[in-house]
């Protein structure tokens, strides 16, 4: 497969089922996330599970005596003018994206989701965090704004389904912790979108897949898929730059993503394919960098194979095993 592919004749969403899309055959319109920042760290940060999290987070930014007060009204606000210039989207979900998004007393998780919910252009919430920062309370606060009528996702980072693999990121959590946190939020109707990250040290393309299979046995609604950045200030920067870890190739992104796609049954929605790391920080690879590119290249891939998603997808049973 070429490096860079050709402008193909179809485009992602009409191979995949995409978050966008989806929302889009939902609600009637464009609806967009909001990424927001409100000031959490992380267990893997501050002392409670260890220090300066997993080997691919940047911590530049990190300062636990420096914190402040997030204007999440000003931090929407921002963000509706930039969508309104892209897409005209009207309508948003307030994504909170930075560091674990649950990792706080519930009555601060409250008030804080709560400044995001009462946008009148704010259908809902999605957010990001860890499995092992999930306790019930938590997860009986995002289903009582289900219960109000609000879109929930919560988004929990795996990355990879081998404890091996997560114990040599640093990630601070196993497998088991992921599908405690699974069947909590399933047991409350919540819908769970799961990332996962191509390329860590010491996985194969064919180990990234095993995840995959490993995620939609115990049943997920949406998943996201991100390459494995190599950003400055990291211990994965240091390991790139003595030569014990080496970056994927694009080719190689792009051929494994396309085939976790297609294994992927066609009612899960992929709110993610690719991501990309802000240029003053990212060392390598550089392709992580071109977004567009990326996305043009799985597309083709799957014409090219004439694959779309669900086409190779197993029958393995939906539900949560019986472990």
């Amino acid at each position: 497969m070429p490096e860079a592919a050709p402008h193909t004749s179809v485009v992602l969403s009409d191979v995949v089922n995409t978050f966008g899309q989806d929302l889009l055959r939902r609600y009637g319109e464009r609806v967009h996330k909001l990424a927001i920042n409100a000031g959490f760290t992380c267990p893997n940060r501050d002392g409670s599970k260890g220090r300066g999290g997993c080997t691919f987070c940047n911590n530049v930014s990190f300062s636990p005596n420096a914190r402040q007060e997030p204007d999440i009204a000003a931090q929407l606000q921002s963000g509706r003018k930039v969508l309104a210039r892209r897409t005209g989207a009207k309508k948003f979900l307030a994504y909170f994206q930075a560091y674990t998004n649950t990792y706080a007393n519930v009555d601060d998780l409250d008030r804080l989701y709560r400044q995001a919910l009462s946008e009148p252009d704010v259908l809902g919430l999605s957010v990001g965090t860890r499995p092992d920062c999930v306790p019930p309370a938590v997860l009986d606060l995002l289903k009582s704004y289900q219960d109000e009528g609000y879109e929930i996702w919560l988004e929990l980072g795996l990355q990879s389904a081998f404890d091996h693999t997560l114990e040599k990121v640093n990630r601070g959590h196993g497998f088991g912790e992921y599908r405690a946190a699974l069947r909590a939020a399933h047991a409350r109707e919540l819908c769970v979108c799961t990332h996962l990250i191509v390329g860590l040290p010491g996985e194969r393309p064919q180990d990234s897949l095993q995840s995959l299979f490993r995620v939609l046995e115990l049943g997920v609604e949406g998943l996201k898929i991100h390459p494995l950045h190599v950003v400055k200030a990291t211990r994965l920067a240091n390991q790139w730059r003595s030569g014990e870890y080496q970056p994927l190739k694009m080719t190689d992104y792009v051929e494994t993503v396309a085939g976790m796609v297609a294994h992927t049954p066609e009612d899960v929605v992929y709110h993610r394919l690719t991501g990309t790391a802000e240029s003053r920080i990212l060392l390598a690879p550089h392709w992580c960098s071109q977004k567009w590119r990326v996305l043009n290249a799985i597309t083709h891939h799957l014409e090219t194979l004439e694959l779309r998603q669900g086409s190779l997808a197993s029958r393995l049973s939906r539900a949560a095993n019986a472990e």
